[in-house]
């Protein structure tokens, strides 16, 4: 279990009732006191505030085993025994310092929310002061199914219920970097792929091209018993969605394009793809992750949230050789999509990172411009991997958008 720092609280006079015992309501208060001392040694008191997500008790049980009175020093000791998704549990024990007695001991269970009263994932900072998730409980993940298609198998993630969304994720990644999308979006039944040469997926030597990619999502559906889906693809998964759309146009509900764009590569672009094959064949995958992850994060993200640097680069150094290979190849020879564009008639989101240096927001925005009715907005203080970097921001902004197509 994870501790807090430990907090030696007064009983005041006031606190007291008509007999000189610390009054029962008074135990929730002085809890408190302790918790908000606690936060104030550690990270801070605003720590939630400046996180944008507040703690609501859910649920209190307080145990009462000896009196108190005015003058006694009560050691409050505050422990973390459950962190899940969205919500977590904290144990206070409250004992007199002057004789070692135990006065009382309380659980709490409290749940992150928005600023609208939604429950929604903890947040990083929060999550690494409260230290690791525990088990025992429902942790929020779904079923993985096995999918056969065009020489590979597909693992797929599969949770709840409700208005089917497909969350295809770019390169060199996998379907984890939806992780806090597929926690937060309870309302919603969502299915995040690891495309074929990617995370649990298996890695054929060939068969990788955008049409390949866009074929295997329909295989995904089918095996999902989806008939048309709301598709949100960043980056290499945008990609992958226009090809979508021009094959199998009847599959798509809706539109989510993050941090991508419409836009083929370029002569240069193209050689840098064949470089950067090259090495993955010469070095291997974590040559390859210290090669893109300068570009990939905010500069923000590179100083204060190490762990999803980390994250990031495991994610790539996990890749199969012959998966980045193949995927590289799809990349330099996919077809532009502009022309695509204007011809657009289902509902779309452009998201991205504001400082997002592969699809900068001036071309996501002129994107967007061209999309019949599309809605276009920036996530601040992100770059090429929002939905890791400012998971908070891009779930709500995700959330608002499918509300209104819901």
């Amino acid at each position: 279990m994870t501790a807090f720092p430990t907090v030696d609280c007064t009983v005041y006079p006031y606190e007291c009732d008509a007999f000189g015992h610390l009054n029962e309501a008074a135990f929730l208060a002085l809890f408190e006191r302790a918790r908000w001392e606690s936060l104030a040694r550690g990270p801070g008191m605003d720590v939630f505030r400046r996180s944008g997500v507040w703690p609501a008790v859910r649920k209190a049980i307080i145990e009462y085993r000896a009196g108190a009175y005015p003058g006694d020093v009560l050691r409050v000791e505050t422990l973390v025994t459950h962190r899940g998704t969205t919500s977590f549990t904290l144990k206070h024990v409250a004992t007199r310092v002057g004789d070692g007695v135990l006065i009382s001991e309380a659980e709490l269970v409290f749940v992150c929310i928005d600023s609208i009263g939604r429950a929604t994932p903890i947040p990083q900072e929060i999550a690494r002061l409260l230290g690791p998730r525990t088990g025992g409980g429902r942790t929020g993940g779904g079923d993985v199914l096995r999918v056969e298609t065009g020489g590979a198998v597909l693992a797929v993630e599969v949770r709840g219920e409700g208005l089917p969304v497909l969350f295809v994720h770019g390169f060199p990644f996998d379907r984890s970097m939806w992780k806090h999308q597929l926690a937060a979006l309870a309302r919603y039944q969502r299915i995040a792929p690891d495309l074929r040469g990617a995370g649990a997926s298996t890695a054929p030597v060939d068969g990788y091209s955008m049409s390949r990619y866009a074929d295997d999502l329909v295989a995904v559906l089918d095996a999902a018993g989806v008939d048309r889906a709301v598709v949100c693809g960043l980056s290499m998964g945008g990609y992958v969605t226009f090809e979508l759309l021009r094959r199998h146009p009847d599959r798509v509900h809706a539109l989510i394009l993050c941090d991508t764009k419409a836009e083929a590569d370029s002569p240069q672009a193209r050689h840098g793809r064949d470089e950067l094959a090259a090495l993955a064949e010469r070095a291997g995958a974590t040559a390859v992750a210290e090669r893109l992850l300068p570009q990939l994060l905010a500069p923000a993200t590179h100083t204060a949230q190490p762990e999803v640097v980390q994250q990031v680069k495991a994610m790539i150094a996990g890749t199969s050789v012959a998966g980045l290979v193949g995927a590289l190849h799809a990349l330099r020879d996919r077809p532009d999509s502009t022309a695509l564009l204007p011809q657009i008639r289902v509902p779309t989101l452009v998201l991205g990172g504001a400082d997002d240096q592969i699809a900068p927001p001036a071309v996501m925005q002129a994107m967007a411009a061209v999309i019949p009715g599309s809605q276009f907005a920036t996530v601040p203080s992100a770059g090429h991997l929002a939905p890791l970097e400012q998971p908070l921001a891009t779930s709500r902004r995700l959330a608002d958008f499918l509300g209104a197509l819901a």
